[in-house]
């Protein structure tokens, strides 16, 4: 049999270059004092986004009772409204992009 049907097929897996968010909820930020500017050093800080991820996610599951202005790398739809409905702010933080070697 020929080398090249002997030697085993593996595709390119772009799974390592995917950006992963750790991911925090609406009701787990209900924990903060009104008025708080909530970031990601707060958030870790607190337990809510523990682990070498990218970035923080938040996401619009449960409701928020207090005005909060939170800082985090991604919102979801449902999250953005639902913090803005309650009186609050979403500011998104830039992430760094990588430096191209070729330029």
């Amino acid at each position: 049999m020929p080398l090249i049907r002997r030697m085993p097929k593996r595709g390119f897996n772009n799974a390592n270059f995917k950006t992963q968010y750790a991911v925090v909820n609406l009701t787990s930020l209900n924990q903060f004092e009104e008025g708080a500017r909530v970031d990601e050093k707060l958030m870790k800080e607190s337990g809510l986004a523990n682990g070498g991820k990218d970035g923080v996610k938040i996401l619009g599951q449960g409701d928020l009772k207090k005005k909060l202005t939170v800082c985090a790398h991604a919102f979801s739809a449902s999250a953005k409204q639902k913090i803005e409905a309650a009186g609050g702010a979403c500011e998104i933080i830039e992430q760094a992009k990588p430096v191209d070697k070729k330029a």
